[in-house]
């Protein structure tokens, strides 16, 4: 394939930013040219034109709180503004609204101080999310489970998992408060993240002691790190207790005990999972079907990859295959020698505007090249680049 076409493919698929798009301009002083000793007065260094646009949205969202609708009912406004702060690293700007919402008398209630708790937790500033937990009262803020819950949770987000051991054992006595289910599952999350779901299981006694029955986000989450750990004995067992527990399995118990029996190797097993699924009404998601299809994938499978494939279109659920769908079988399709149906997939995944990595899609296009199938790959680009003005 000519380097131009190659070029040509590159930039309808890849939009690299400029390594300066989310940073600041460093500027050097110049060296005075005078030699004279007599003191100058320092000139201001200029604002740049980032630190401008963060003032601007920093001001602009601050005067859009001061309407109640706005605080009440747009969440997702909060949401997206916190998190474009925290990917540029601008905390000071996001601790800057945060803290001008306690102004208002809506930090009286105790969801919206809540609501601000999760927003400092999804910004890893954990610090703060603990401060303004412990400003509650002298706010004249009650605090709940629903606080100690959310500030539990803004440890998981920061990633400091320590500290969520240490607030639960610490802050019920304190306050007092009970943990309930939603609070032992963060820890036996916070645990599970630490490497330890054996820890995370054996908290399951002191639930069962403090009259807290175990759900199925408890066991959905052992499972999921054990499956990950491939320590899929411990697995079955959980799956085992689950039900004498009486707790009902639902599609995420049953995606990973999929992943985890096809990572052992037991596609047959998944299958007949699969089938015991659909006799108990329970709705198959796409990462059931991905998980099957991993498993003929990693057996070399063609045939029964595309069966599955094909039965997930044609769920009465009507799922779309995802990114992980099409850079699993793309490849593999590849792999096999199968350009007709890695175009097939390939022309599906840019039509439904899922990601597809830039070298499988030109690993496809020089497939069809060199078995002469010059009208696909062709109309491959002729698609990637329709696409591109609707994308982009």
């Amino acid at each position: 394939m000519s380097s131009t076409n190659i070029n040509r493919l590159r930039s309808l698929f890849s939009r690299i930013p400029s390594p300066t798009s989310f940073g600041h301009k460093l500027t050097t002083p110049r060296t005075p040219t005078n030699t004279k000793l007599t003191p100058k007065a320092e000139t201001p260094v200029p604002i740049s034109s980032q630190d401008k646009k963060i003032n601007s949205l920093v001001n602009k969202f601050k005067k859009s709180t001061d309407n109640p609708i706005f605080r009440r009912y747009h969440h997702e406004h909060y949401e997206a503004t916190v998190r474009r702060l925290a990917d540029g690293r601008h905390f000071s700007a996001i601790k800057d609204i945060l803290e001008h919402q306690k102004k208002y008398p809506d930090i009286r209630d105790e969801m919206f101080a809540v609501r601000l708790i999760s927003l400092y937790g999804r910004a890893k500033m954990l610090d703060e999310a603990q401060k303004l937990f412990d400003e509650m009262p002298s706010l004249n803020c009650e605090r709940t489970l629903r606080s100690f819950n959310a500030l539990l949770e803004a440890c998981v987000h920061s990633k400091n998992f320590d500290k969520v051991r240490e607030l639960f054992k610490e802050l019920p006595e304190k306050l007092p408060l009970k943990p309930d289910v939603v609070s032992y599952n963060i820890v036996v999350r916070a645990l599970c993240h630490m490497g330890s779901p054996d820890s995370a299981v054996a908290l399951m006694d002191e639930m069962e002691r403090n009259h807290v029955k175990p759900n199925a986000v408890t066991f959905n989450t052992l499972l999921d790190a054990f499956n990950k750990m491939n320590r899929v004995e411990e697995a079955e067992r959980l799956w085992g207790l689950m039900e004498k527990k009486n707790v009902t399995p639902n599609a995420g118990s049953y995606n990973s005990r999929l992943h985890g029996l096809v990572v052992d190797g037991r596609i047959l097993d998944a299958v007949l999972l699969i089938e015991e699924m659909s006799k108990k009404g329970v709705k198959m998601n796409i990462f059931c079907y991905n998980a099957v299809m991993k498993g003929f994938v990693d057996a070399g499978n063609v045939n029964e990859a595309k069966v599955w494939y094909k039965k997930m279109a044609a769920n009465e659920h009507r799922l779309r295959p995802n990114w992980a769908t099409y850079g699993m079988l793309i490849p593999f399709a590849c792999d096999k020698d199968d350009f007709d149906y890695a175009f097939e997939l390939c022309a599906d995944a840019i039509r439904k505007k899922r990601t597809v990595d830039i070298f499988v899609v030109q690993r496809v296009i020089d497939g069809l090249v060199a078995r002469s199938k010059n009208d696909e790959a062709e109309i491959l680009m002729e698609i990637a680049n329709f696409k591109q003005s609707l994308v982009y």
